[in-house]
């Protein structure tokens, strides 16, 4: 009993109450539970991770269009859907049949010799033969939409006009061609759709996923077994590591690069684009490809994934956007 009820019982000439001895006891255990919450709640396992460097970052690479040439930069934003440097984005654009669908260097290998600048808000396009494009990176609203069609996905994307349309025709030379940017307000590419075991994100143009790493030293072991070198631009990675054994990004499942932590989502399978010269635009279809495909295939358990095409290169999705740049710490992100 309290204070106060035991004042009342004095005012009223009665005895005072001893307290029963289950209050006490019933005080105590609740203290104890309540203690032991609280303990528990700090017991508790939390996901502590530290950090392993694994390599720095070489190299900071945007494809603005598919298949074109890539633009290096020493710093970028990256955004959940990818690199970004200024109004330069990866593959936010994109050139089309007149039915919609993609075209890329596995048809029209040529579309490498493209090569980007940015100035004043343009992007300025040159190729062999070409009078340069200048080309507005906000196009009017007034500009049509196009369904567009990536690996059987369908996309939104907006007409970058005639005079563009007229210089990727021209220059291809092999039927009527446009081009055409992803705009921010529209809907991406669902991860689940690209491969339904994969975390959530969603994708403009790019094949796969928002993020390509690949270390130099694989690419160094490639090299070891080809008779003809090639260049890092034959694989057009994002993101250059240094500093790391060949093969060793396969085992990189959480990143975390400047500010920006990136989540692996899965090998990336080679295929035919692998095999056009970045520097010619002629494509070979055999090398590197066969030489990767007789040592870089997946295991068997996996074969439903990836089929028959060979690893190199990690696909990653951004689990915090932030910014990057050339000589970053690469950490792993351990248990």
């Amino acid at each position: 009993m309290g204070a106060a009820g035991s004042s009342a019982l004095a005012r009223l000439g009665l005895p005072a109450q001893p307290r029963p001895v289950w209050l006490g006891v019933a005080a105590l255990s609740l203290a104890a539970v309540a203690l032991g919450t609280v303990a528990w709640r700090h017991a508790r396992p939390r996901r502590r991770r530290r950090l392993q460097q694994v390599g720095t970052v070489a190299q900071l690479s945007i494809y603005p269009i598919k298949s074109c040439k890539g633009v290096q930069v020493n710093e970028a934003e990256c955004t959940a859907m990818g690199l970004r440097c200024g109004h330069l984005r990866d593959r936010f654009w994109l050139v089309i049949k007149e039915d919609g669908h993609m075209v890329t260097g596995r048809q029209e290998p040529r579309l490498v010799l493209v090569s980007i600048t940015y100035e004043n808000n343009c992007l300025i396009l040159k190729a062999p033969d070409m009078e340069q494009l200048v080309l507005p990176v906000r196009l009017p609203s007034s500009n049509p939409l196009h369904d567009c069609r990536l690996f059987g996905l369908d996309i939104k994307g907006r007409d970058c006009g005639d005079e563009a349309a007229q210089w990727f025709t021209n220059y291809l030379k092999t039927e009527a061609y446009r081009l055409v940017q992803f705009e921010t307000s529209m809907k991406g590419r669902a991860s689940k759709k690209i491969f339904p075991f994969v975390q959530n994100y969603q994708v403009a143009y790019p094949d796969c996923s928002p993020i390509l790493i690949l270390s130099e030293a694989s690419l160094e072991d490639l090299n070891t077994r080809l008779e003809k070198k090639v260049k890092m631009e034959y694989f057009r990675p994002n993101i250059v590591v240094t500093g790391c054994d060949a093969f060793e990004e396969d085992c990189w499942d959480e990143l975390l690069i400047g500010d920006v932590e990136m989540k692996k989502v899965l090998s990336c399978p080679r295929c035919i684009m692998t095999t056009v010269d970045p520097d010619t635009g002629i494509i070979d279809r055999k090398e590197p490809l066969e030489t990767l495909k007789s040592y870089r295939l997946c295991d068997p358990s996996e074969k439903q994934i990836y089929k028959s095409s060979p690893l190199f290169g990690i696909y990653y999705s951004v689990e915090k956007i932030g910014n990057l740049k050339v000589g970053d710490p690469v950490y792993q992100m351990v248990e």
